[in-house]
This record gives structure tokens, C-alpha cells and sequence, in this order.
């Protein structure tokens, strides 16, 4: 068993990992979803209310409250799969939270590239108004970083850089996911 978790700040390629991982046929639990459900629940608009409806859940339920949250759809893929994806982890707590979890079996994944590559790739994918706009931008890395994103991003166990062609990259989560995290290094990436 090995539960993969991913760290990076927004347009690092956290995303297409996720995308390559479902398309070799590893079960994929997104954090971001479950602040979209609960979005919904609330009756809120996930493209403009998903960073306050995130700081709300963390508000109410501790800084831990999208692992916790997280953890039964985890759990749930373990019963009939070796390898989970969990994509999106925001802060050490969180870490924490799934390595106390699953100890060794976790492995925490950086994925890492420059402020103006990833905001060219925001651009491109245009998801929200956060992606278009670089101020929007800013802000969005700033609350995602008062998260405690920086922390888990220094505690990962790999980090992989960004920063070469898409081709280069999907060989790099590839080799990740066949070969496991030791065979990534940055080096490789």
C-alpha cells in the first residue's frame, strides 16, 4: 500500500500529476473537491467562494478539517487499490494528519515551478477568475501560503521541478508511479 499526496502552489502541475495518475488507473481523492461540496452545500458558488468556504471549514473544524475529511475517501480506495493519489495537500497540518495516518506508506510530493511560469499556465487553463487575473493570482498563492503550504513543501519527501516540456513531466509522474518516489529525484524531474 502507498498513499502519494501532492503540495504545490496553483498552475504547478499538480493537476496534470493528478490526470496522469487516473489515466494509468490510480484512484484520485482531490481536497479541492471536497471545498466544492461543501460550497455547494452551503449554496455558494465554488469559482468565487471556494478560498473563504476553505478557511471557514478550518475555522470550524480545525486546521486539519480537509484531511479529516479526506481520509474515508482514502481509505475507501485502499480496499481495492495498492496506490491512492491524494492531490492538493495545503499545509503541514495536514501532512500531519496523513502521515500519523499511514506513517511510511505516505509520501508527500512537491511539485514545483517559477511565479511566472505558473501564471502562464494559469492563463491557458482559465478555470476561475484567479487564473487571468496576476494580482488575483498573488493573492490566492498568499492565502494558500498563510494555509502552511510552505511548510509542506519543505517537509515533501520528493520534489519534482516543472519546468520542462509537458512531455518531460508526464515521463517524470509516470516513472513516479511505476517505479515509486525513489526513482524521482530531482535530477530526474
Amino acid at each position: 500500500m502507498r498513499v502519494i499526496g501532492t503540495v504545490g502552489l496553483p498552475g504547478s502541475g499538480k493537476g496534470e500529476l493528478a490526470e496522469v495518475a487516473r489515466n494509468a488507473g490510480v484512484p484520485v481523492v482531490t481536497m479541492g473537491d471536497v471545498i466544492r461540496e461543501e460550497c455547494r452545500k452551503r449554496g455558494l458558488d465554488p469559482a468565487t467562494d471556494h478560498g473563504k468556504i476553505a478557511t471557514a471549514l478550518r475555522e470550524e473544524e480545525g486546521d486539519d478539517a480537509i484531511a479529516a475529511r479526506s481520509l474515508p475517501m482514502v481509505e475507501r480506495h485502499l480496499e481495492s487499490n495498492d496506490v491512492v493519489l491524494v492531490d492538493g495537500l495545503r499545509s503541514g497540518v495536514e501532512l500531519d494528519r496523513f502521515r500519523e495516518a499511514f506513517g511510511d506508506d505516505f509520501v508527500l510530493v512537491s511539485v514545483e515551478a517559477p511565479f511566472e511560469t505558473r501564471a502562464e499556465r494559469l492563463l491557458d487553463r482559465d478555470r476561475d477568475d484567479s487564473d487571468t487575473d496576476v494580482e488575483a493570482l498573488k493573492k490566492r498563492e498568499r492565502r494558500e501560503l498563510d494555509f502552511g503550504m510552505g511548510d509542506a513543501m519543505d517537509r515533501a519527501d520528493v520534489v519534482i521541478q516543472n519546468t520542462g516540456t509537458l512531455a518531460d513531466y508526464r515521463e517524470t509522474i509516470t516513472k513516479l508511479f511505476e517505479e515509486g518516489p525513489e526513482a524521482v529525484t530531482e535530477a530526474d524531474a
